[in-house]
């Protein structure tokens, strides 16, 4: 099968969980001989076309059209200020590459393509050119939608992009069970929404990697003793994912537990926010942060340091920072209200529990997750194997790569008929 993928991220440019996501995802593709153009961002540094493990790639460079752009579009892209030269870029991407493939590489290169893979709203202008222009069907993978990432708010640009992909596209993937009844209420039909959870490389993400001294340089880092525990947290700093609420939850962790320490790590527009509160509970001795974003192997390292992960977003389609984790043999503590799915990921009962879900917006329910874990520690142990299990029964990529060809080949089927 010949694929052309649309993403904004890709290594090394990795800015969240989707550059994660198509990365993993294409090698495994390539892996199961399928061939991938992948079209991305480019910085300005990098290569504008290269051969990386087997995926051609391909990043057109940008000019700054941002003093123009304005011009010429909505009242609400000139209200973005600060964010104009980011819309701007994404729309000249969009355009870039939409050309490139019609007037290049079809007509000149002879290249051909079986589907169109375009992923969340920030490719869905060239997905809906391309898919008009070459008649090739198109999938649209929703990752996450503005409303929910603005808690219903959001802008109206961006949730009429995801609307009107969703509608042109022969298929609409997404990543949870709770994504898709997000994306049914929102009017897609049922029958166009496939479900097909994110995955991760258990022979990357596995505690076997990582040695007792690069565990103890991370915990000395922190200033966490050997007899006290790491609660670790790693994420976009926004509201959104609840870290505020984390840290409220830490004197009724303290009163009980009081050897332990939260170590939150992540980028944000929250970051003096966050400090200042830690301040305010008077608990500077017992919450570090590393304000950065982490390499894959010091994220992996960090999570080995833990004793235990938590993530109480309030809105996270999938949260594939809960199955690092639990690769690496740690409970989790996850939000579990509204769009939650983590909620499918963790199993909170049973003699398969791996964690606990809490409600994300009550700090005492939080204290409770955490807590839960910390009050045993064979029953921490038994969660972190447990959790372990599960992502080799449920979540490799070998897997997922398989369903989501599934999806593809039915489209493709379908179209031809």
């Amino acid at each position: 099968m010949n694929i052309a993928l649309f993403t904004w991220e890709y290594p090394p440019r990795i800015m969240g969980g989707l550059g994660t996501y198509t990365y993993e995802l294409t090698r495994q593709l390539v892996k199961m001989e399928h061939n991938l153009s992948v079209f991305t961002m480019n910085d300005g540094a990098l290569r504008t076309r290269e051969l990386m493990s087997g995926v051609e790639v391909h990043r057109p460079k940008l000019v700054d059209i941002s003093q123009i752009f304005p011009s010429v579009v909505s009242d609400e892209i000139r209200q973005w200020g600060p964010g104009v030269p980011f819309f701007s870029c994404i729309f000249l991407y969009n355009l870039l590459v939409s050309t490139k493939i019609v007037n290049d590489l079809i007509p000149l290169e002879k290249k051909s393509f079986d589907i169109l893979s375009v992923h969340d709203w920030l490719s869905a202008v060239a997905g809906m050119i391309l898919r008009n222009a070459t008649g090739v069907p198109m999938v649209f993978h929703i990752h996450s939608t503005e409303k929910g990432r603005s808690l219903g708010d959001g802008s109206k640009i961006i949730i009429e992009l995801e609307r009107k992909a969703a509608e042109v596209a022969d298929k609409v993937i997404t990543v949870s069970y709770a994504m898709r009844d997000e994306l049914v209420a929102s009017g897609i039909p049922t029958d166009k929404i496939e479900v097909v959870w994110n995955g991760v490389d258990p022979r990357k993400y596995s505690p076997d990697q990582v040695s007792g001294e690069r565990i103890q340089q991370v915990r000395t880092k922190y200033g966490i003793p050997k007899d006290h525990k790491m609660i670790f947290f790693v994420g976009r700093l926004f509201g959104v994912k609840g870290t505020d609420k984390l840290i409220m939850a830490m004197p009724d962790v303290l009163a009980k537990f009081p050897n332990t320490k939260l170590v939150i790590v992540g980028k944000g527009e929250m970051e003096g926010e966050l400090v200042r509160l830690v301040q305010s509970l008077g608990l500077t001795e017992k919450v570090a942060f590393n304000f950065s974003m982490l390499s894959e192997q010091e994220r992996i390292a960090h999570y080995a340091a833990a004793d235990l992960a938590t993530f109480p977003s309030f809105y996270e389609p999938f949260g594939i920072v809960a199955l690092e984790a639990m690769a690496m043999k740690k409970p989790v503590v996850v939000g579990a209200r509204g769009v939650s799915g983590m909620r499918e990921i963790v199993l909170n009962s049973g003699e398969h529990q791996c964690g606990y879900h809490i409600n994300p917006y009550d700090p005492r329910d939080i204290a409770w997750g955490l807590n839960s874990i910390l009050a045993d520690e064979n029953h921490m142990k038994t969660l972190g194997e447990n959790a372990r299990l599960r992502v080799l029964s449920e979540f490799t990529w070998e897997k997922i790569a398989s369903k989501i060809i599934d999806v593809y080949s039915k489209v493709i089927e379908e179209h031809k008929a």
